[in-house]
């Protein structure tokens, strides 16, 4: 059976579910108070004991509730052009659809963000095997990735900033990959309201690492309906078409008379169903765009999202080459979220800063590949206006 973002089936049993327990009371009655957090709160508990927390924080305007399960961002709430709170990512109220059937709503991606063809690569004249995942090729760190994993949180404040360090091991031969791959991610909330993202990790042998955060984002409000009329503008001249299995095939295409063009904004809407051959096999937008701006020393903006209804808009800044414009195209009406409406087609989007996908097997995109010695590093900052 396929598993990837059409269909995300899985028994709860067997990914490790017992019983939910969701904590109210202490996260509420600290935003509500003005506190800031962050506050740890008992979200559930997996059939293991493992316990899974959810942490609470509030600055600049942005409130943000975390889980340990996946690094997993649950609810993300920013005011609109009147000063009104709403929740703008998609996500489930209990664990249990987390493990279960979450088309990786909110969490943290890796080993390797994205598809790699076939689950194989070759590094230094070595073959290596992923776990296989969506069809025949590999999707988001395979069957168990970062986003299935319980992480060690620590939370911080620094001067005017609240936030949580993120930690995960990754052993070497999970999933396949080569190498024990030492992950710290950090969530931070400056006093603007602005979410930034800082990952960082170390391996002891060669491997390969592109790591993301795969939020689904509704600036009008988490099930409020279509994104469609959402206006879009990404700075990429090129994308990476894909073939059927939605994997690159190696060129760098131009946008320029393509429904791909989105470097002056538009709504999403307007050219989804153009009837361009990439869109027919992605049944919309789930494509790479090349950044203008190459690899960057520190994050630069990329790419800006508006609501007209809410007002609200968000702009993304990043250091990364590529970033993956994903229409929420498989939502299917069979998942309930936070706000107890269900998702249909296109009633979310991703918008995942990343190298590209099936990088190690095309050498002409950006290399992926870490080193004992060397420290993967890479920041990407969502800022949000009205």
């Amino acid at each position: 059976m396929e598993l990837n973002r059409r269909t995300v089936i899985a028994g709860a049993a067997a990914a490790g579910l017992a019983a939910t327990t969701l904590g109210t009371g202490s996260a509420e009655a600290a935003t509500a108070r003005g506190g800031r957090g962050p506050v740890k709160e008992l979200f559930g508990t997996l059939a293991d004991g493992t316990k899974v927390y959810r942490w609470s924080l509030a600055n600049g305007g942005t409130r943000l509730k975390v889980l340990s399960y996946g690094g997993i961002v649950q609810t993300l709430e920013v005011p609109d052009r009147h000063g009104r709170h709403a929740n703008v990512v998609a996500g489930f109220d209990n664990l249990a659809d987390y493990v279960a059937k979450s088309p990786y709503f909110g969490a943290l991606i890796g080993r390797y963000g994205n598809r790699i063809g076939k689950g194989r690569f070759t590094l230094d004249g070595k073959p290596y095997q992923l776990s296989v995942n969506d069809g025949v090729n590999h999707l988001h760190g395979g069957a168990k990735g970062f986003d299935k994993h319980v992480w060690h949180v620590e939370p911080f404040t620094k001067g005017s900033d609240v936030g949580l360090h993120l930690h995960y091991t990754s052993v070497d031969g999970e999933m396949g990959y080569p190498g024990t791959l030492r992950t710290k991610v950090t969530y931070t909330l400056t006093r603007h309201g602005d979410w930034r993202i800082d990952y960082a990790a170390t391996t002891d042998r060669a491997t390969i690492v592109n790591l993301t955060s795969h939020v689904y984002w509704n600036l009008a409000g988490e099930g409020s309906g279509t994104i469609e009329d959402h206006e879009l503008s990404i700075a990429a001249s090129r994308y990476t078409p894909t073939d059927s299995g939605l994997i690159p095939t190696g060129e760098l295409a131009g946008v320029a008379g393509t429904p791909f063009d989105f470097r002056h904004a538009k709504p999403i809407g307007r050219d989804i169903r153009a009837g361009h051959e990439q869109q027919v096999q992605a049944k919309g937008y789930d494509h790479n765009w090349v950044l203008d701006k190459g690899i960057t020393a520190g994050p630069e903006h990329i790419a800006t999202l508006r609501d007209p209804r809410s007002g609200r808009t968000l702009k993304i800044a990043s250091d990364q080459p590529g970033l993956q414009f994903y229409s929420g195209n498989f939502l299917d009406g069979t998942l309930t979220g936070t706000g107890g409406r269900t998702y249909r087609q296109g009633d979310a989007l991703c918008l995942e800063t990343q190298h590209f996908p099936d990088s190690p097997n095309h050498a002409n995109f950006p290399s992926t590949v870490l080193r004992p010695g060397q420290t993967y590093r890479t920041t990407t900052v969502h800022t949000f206006g009205q």
